[in-house]
């Protein structure tokens, strides 16, 4: 089988993220916020800043022994998928995405803990890049490692389909199918599982996800997101759990 995969040189810099390929570590958790992503690096040892560029900052160090990298790639699919197939062109071998999320089942509350067997792809990148029918699936070894994880981390944990969307807040004009999606199964609602699954898929790269729910339009009787805080103690431990499940799910996965 022929594919026509991009690969950088050692002595090649990721153009975008700005690391230097030989700075980039092929197990990588990436995460949306920079300054998150500085936390990250701060549980790692002998850990350093190796790129920085826009929204893109990039830290690698020693977690439990292993060699990992800590990037940050903002909000949305199309920023974030740049820096996903930088990832995977400069030789990332396994990649883990922790974020936040929504709950989209009753059961799925403010404080929990989703990983992500599968993704929904309306994301606005993904159908760029793959037909419609091809599906968003995490790596089944990444899965069970993070699911075991999560099952030992102390949160409430799920497993199971999250709903990857373009927008953040909802429209004034156009009716929201979140209730579809919901009827059908989807455990939460977030904006870049999908795209990180799709460009890992087509780079032959391992993927997965961990999400930290920060709310329930079901929980709050609110689909408006008027009353919105992802700020609450409760979030707050469940994104320390969501990254330490990461982490070790990073390093330890078959």
């Amino acid at each position: 089988m022929t594919t026509n995969l991009v690969r950088y040189g050692p002595e090649d810099t990721l153009p975008i993220m700005q690391v230097k390929v030989p700075d980039l570590a092929p197990k990588v958790l990436v995460v949306g916020d920079p300054a998150r992503a500085r936390r990250v690096a701060e549980r790692l040892e002998d850990w350093r800043l190796v790129g920085e560029n826009r929204e893109y900052v990039t830290f690698t160090g020693q977690y439990k022994g292993a060699t990992v990298s800590v990037a940050s790639h903002g909000v949305g699919a199309a920023g974030a998928a740049a820096a996903f197939e930088e990832l995977c062109r400069g030789g990332a071998t396994t990649i883990i995405r922790v974020g936040t999320a929504g709950g989209t089942q009753p059961e799925v509350l403010t404080g929990h803990i989703v990983v992500a067997n599968a993704a929904v792809r309306l994301d606005g990148l993904s159908d760029r890049l793959v037909p419609a029918q091809w599906p968003a699936v995490a790596d089944l070894d990444l899965t069970l490692a993070l699911r075991d994880k999560a099952q030992t981390s102390g949160l409430t944990a799920h497993v199971g389909t999250v709903l990857t969307v373009a927008n953040f807040y909802p429209s004034p004009v156009l009716p929201s199918d979140t209730p579809m999606w919901q009827q059908a199964g989807a455990v939460a609602i977030e904006m870049e599982v999908a795209a990180l699954l799709t460009v890992a898929g087509l780079n032959r790269v391992r993927a997965g996800a961990i999400v930290a729910i920060d709310g329930n339009p079901t929980e709050e009787q609110d689909e408006s997101m008027a009353g919105y805080n992802p700020f609450q103690e409760v979030v707050a431990k469940a994104v320390d759990g969501a990254i330490t499940v990461g982490l070790d799910a990073l390093v330890e996965a078959a």
